[in-house]
């Protein structure tokens, strides 16, 4: 049976505040994570992401804090990311108010740690991100970035999807660093290669800019379809795009 298709908003955070940036820089004020929370729940939307994206590269924690004020607020799935590098730092982000949360560079470098998230906290609460970008060199055509898409690793993206699949994961994130903030539409190529890969759930992130990219990433076999910019700054509101979807024979999920 086909999986309903849901509308996940992303707050990536830096200094407290909602940022957005084009091609991981170039980072721009988008707003108040809490008000802008409150108004994607209002709004429709099925699922939020929270991601504090220098964490990593800072080698900090996430700032749990900044969990507790969105989370109070928050009526729907909350996936967390950024800095959750072990069973810990999980804990932690899931006692601040986290539904779920979401690991990328500590899972490359130690996938045990994904086995060891899994274990403690059950496959639900754990999703894998994976930073791509296209190598022509690789088997995919796609490469696995790191460190908030700064560091390259050299190991195909859709051969790291398999392995994290193995593990139990129910959700996998892959986001286009060529995509990221473009609104050029998603990398379809990458979303279907991995859907056909793996049976986790398949996220659509970095390059939403109009409708129909929303359409051809669900035709493309993604289940959530993440995107933050065209949201943050009113080029297209959630109604708006459920009613779209709607109407193009998508199944949305259930509000």
């Amino acid at each position: 049976m086909k999986q309903p298709v849901r509308i996940m908003p992303c707050l990536d955070m830096q200094n407290g505040r909602v940022v957005k940036g084009v091609h991981f820089v170039d980072i721009k004020d988008a707003g108040d994570p809490v008000a802008c929370a409150k108004a994607y729940c209002a709004a429709g939307a099925d699922e939020l992401a929270m991601l504090d994206i220098t964490a990593t590269i800072e080698n900090r924690g996430t700032l749990l804090d900044v969990v507790r004020r969105v989370a109070d607020v928050t009526t729907i799935p909350f996936t967390v990311g950024g800095g959750i590098s072990d069973v810990k730092s999980a804990g932690d982000v899931l006692k601040a108010g986290a539904n779920k949360i979401s690991t990328s560079s500590a899972a490359f470098r130690k996938p045990q740690v994904i086995r060891e998230m899994i274990k403690e906290f059950g496959a639900d609460k754990v999703t894998v991100a994976i930073d791509v970008d296209q190598n022509p060199k690789l088997p995919s055509g796609y490469e696995v970035y790191i460190d908030g898409g700064r560091t390259a690793t050299g190991k195909d993206a859709v051969e790291w999807a398999k392995e994290v699949d193995g593990y139990g994961v129910k959700v996998i994130l892959p986001t286009s660093k060529a995509g990221d903030g473009a609104r050029t539409g998603y990398d379809l190529p990458v979303i279907r290669a991995i859907r056909n890969a793996v049976k986790a759930e398949v996220v659509a992130s970095g390059g939403a800019g109009e409708m129909k990219h929303f359409l051809e990433a669900a035709e493309a076999g993604a289940t959530i379809l993440l995107a933050a910019s065209v949201f943050h700054f009113g080029i297209i509101s959630i109604p708006d795009l459920k009613q779209y979807l709607k109407t193009s024979g998508v199944m949305l999920a259930q509000a």
